[in-house]
């Protein structure tokens, strides 16, 4: 084949020249590589090579990471994990080699992407979301993704994910948005963690977590700031009731002093946020997670406690009573998970009770069947989204889209087990989204998340609204 017969079979000549033409219209400093940018945007993108590693998440543990690799660069996500899974969400693929990371590797979820999932994706247009998930989806066969893993479908999927929006060149959360169907964007609420307790931490606080919302900042840097601030103030309040040793950290990030009730929680809060004086301008929220503590039909609030464990349990009565009090003394606005995830009538009954936002997370673990039941029988008014309970983008677009439809809120979580990965911040942005849960203002791994929410607002500058005290109707 001749030089012109090449050039006219791949119409190289006319390529050049619209290359060329542009780089004059531009008056480029530096022609060579205006046209090579150019050339390299005119050629469709696809999946080129997929390779997955073990790493270790915050807590230690292994984990799985993923390199997608298109001919726009390559994109890294990783799969954070919870401390249990659920019985009513997909399954994560561990190894079970006791010799191994105390049986949590996670080489045979890596071999199934770098030998399966790759060989099912390479060549497929990253932009094409629904359908990149869908082949995962086929190739594993099973209901709760057990054949290849939660963790490695989950991972490949962010993955593809970043790659789509850099094919796409707009910001992550844009080609978010634009995948969803949202056209409202706006900067959530941050749930700092800062107080820890329940299975999270070693102290004798049953639930599991204290969080505060700014929810009365301007924008979501002032909503750092504040949170940021508050969490200064709270180490200094512990500090001088408990000593220095009060202030260890819990998983994600929240303080860990030794008390044993929640009003002994919330007091420490309530002082640390009049020290800032912010007042009314933070709110308090708390996650029970009372299911770690529900013997039968009864609730043990000592059961951290070995000398009182199980001398004071509370019936659900009892405890519908206690947020009563939690509600109207400290100004609780959001109570996660305060029953069993299965005592669906005593949720549903302090639901109605409309004192405050009521999140579903073991109640619901992200499953579709279960938010249908719950939207149903009106059993509670939030979700908990935790990406890794579902397994694809595609289906996290889906649950997410039934609580809204709903008119539910929607807080998008981290887990007990993080990376670095800042997928959760872009998800809740492009989402539209009212509320982030991501732990404290402390550690790489939640600070993360924070982080990339001030990139986003600065970059969109005051095109975007942070959503403050409309947290709840977002």
């Amino acid at each position: 084949m001749s030089v012109q017969e090449y050039l006219e079979k791949h119409l190289l000549s006319r390529k050049i020249e619209d290359a060329v033409n542009a780089a004059v219209r531009a008056k480029t400093p530096d022609p060579v590589l205006f046209i090579s940018n150019h050339m390299k945007k005119a050629v469709p993108s696809v999946i080129t090579k997929i390779h997955a590693r073990q790493i270790l998440d915050s807590r230690g543990i292994p984990t799985v990471e993923v390199d997608l690799q298109t001919n726009k660069g390559t994109f890294r996500a990783s799969a954070p994990s919870g401390d249990v899974t659920g019985m009513y969400e997909a399954v994560e693929l561990r190894d079970g080699d006791k010799g191994m990371y105390l049986g949590n590797s996670v080489m045979r979820a890596v071999k199934n992407i770098n030998e399966k999932i790759s060989e099912a994706l390479v060549g497929m247009d990253p932009t094409l979301q629904s359908q990149i998930d869908q082949a995962m989806i086929d190739l594993d066969k099973t209901e709760k993704k057990g054949e290849l893993g939660a963790n490695a479908i989950l991972a490949v999927s962010i993955a593809a994910c970043k790659a789509g929006a850099a094919e796409r060149e707009i910001p992550l959360y844009k080609h978010i948005a634009e995948l969803f169907g949202n056209t409202s964007l706006s900067l959530p609420v941050p749930a700092f963690t800062v107080i820890s307790g329940g299975k999270h931490a070693g102290n004798n606080l049953a639930i599991q977590d204290i969080m505060i919302l700014p929810i009365g900042a301007n924008r979501f840097d002032e909503a750092l700031q504040m949170g940021s601030e508050t969490y200064s103030h709270l180490k200094a309040v512990i500090t001088e009731k408990y000593g220095i040793h009060g202030c260890n950290v819990g998983d994600a990030g929240g303080f860990t002093p030794n008390i044993s009730s929640v009003q002994e929680g919330l007091d420490l809060v309530k002082e640390a946020i009049a020290r800032t004086g912010y007042k009314d301008r933070i709110k308090i929220a708390i996650d029970v997670a009372a299911t770690d503590f529900c013997i039968g039909t009864k609730y043990d609030l000592d059961f951290k406690t070995p000398n009182k464990s199980g001398q004071n349990f509370k019936s659900g009565e009892d405890m519908i009573e206690m947020y009563k009090e939690l509600c109207a003394d400290y100004q609780v606005v959001s109570i996660e998970d305060p029953f069993d995830k299965e005592d669906w009538e005593h949720i549903k009954y302090f639901s109605s009770l409309a004192l405050c936002q009521v999140v579903g997370d073991g109640l619901l673990m992200s499953n579709p069947k279960r938010v249908e039941r719950a939207i149903r029988e009106s059993t509670c008014n939030a979700l908990l989204l935790k990406v890794n309970q579902i397994g694809t983008v595609t289906e996290v677009f889906e649950v997410v889209r039934l609580a809204k439809d709903a008119h539910w809120g929607v807080v998008a979580s981290h887990r007990s087990g993080e990376t670095e990965d800042s997928f959760v911040a872009d998800l809740a942005v492009g989402l539209g989204l009212g509320q982030i849960k991501a732990g404290a203002p402390c550690r790489g791994e939640r600070v993360a998340k924070y982080n990339q929410l001030l990139r986003i607002e600065e970059e969109f500058g005051d095109n975007m609204s942070f959503v403050g005290e409309d947290w709840r109707s977002i």
